[in-house]
């Protein structure tokens, strides 16, 4: 299982990175505006310090052709690394640029998914990772579980290697949901992240375990026996 964040936010993913067994951070252009990162480059350069190599980066490219998509991504390549995974839309343009970008040994996260049919077609390609956008499939009364688990069905059939990262969640349960329907990735924005513990029955839990061992042992935590 692994879950990345989806955030151009710093101090976002310098918090979240120390404190959850975070697998990659995941941006698009929609995220980084809302991260007022100008500089896009230097932002994702930033980034990848403060994840480290060993975590993976994900970053749109945003031409129209194929041959625009292969040319944003080299240059994307060039500005950070060569170990970050290029987000393609899972479009005829898109495919292509995947074919093409494939032959280069470039990691590829297919995106802009709302239907099985793209996700078999990403799959095809031989893609790392197939971004199904999960609330915004559900918006569209498309059953969004039901989709991931019948790919994951037919990946484990066939031996594929593309695995499937959940996107666009708008709430916890909705995470859950794509995890229990065979997602072996989920990529959860930050508000989604913090209501999973805002639960006023945790911070009341919490509450009671400190004062009863504060009547046990006034004044004392538990390093200080």
């Amino acid at each position: 299982m692994e879950f990345m964040l989806d955030t151009a936010d710093l101090a976002a993913i310098e918090y979240w990175n120390d404190h959850l067994q975070l697998s990659g951070i995941t941006t698009n252009p929609t995220i980084l505006k809302k991260a007022a990162a100008v500089d896009v480059f230097d932002r994702l350069r930033a980034i990848r310090k403060i994840i480290g190599t060993a975590k993976c980066l994900h970053v749109q490219v945003v031409g129209e052709s194929a041959e625009e998509m292969v040319k944003d991504a080299a240059r994307i390549l060039q500005e950070v690394d060569q170990s970050v995974y290029i987000k393609v839309p899972t479009t005829p343009e898109g495919l292509k640029a995947m074919k093409l970008l494939k032959r280069k040994g470039v990691h590829i996260t297919a995106t802009a998914i709302y239907s099985e049919f793209q996700m078999y077609q990403a799959m095809m390609a031989k893609v790392d990772y197939m971004a199904p956008y999960f609330n915004r499939m559900v918006n569209q009364n498309v059953d969004a579980k039901q989709v991931i688990a019948n790919v994951a069905k037919t990946g484990k059939r066939t031996g594929s290697k593309s695995k499937i990262l959940a996107a666009s969640f708008h709430n916890v349960q909705e995470v859950t949901d794509a995890l229990d329907a065979g997602a072996q990735a989920v990529t959860v924005g930050v508000d989604v992240v913090a209501s999973a513990f805002a639960n006023p029955a945790i911070s009341a839990a919490v509450a009671g375990f400190a004062q009863d061992w504060q009547d046990l042992h006034p004044g004392k935590h538990v390093y200080d026996l």
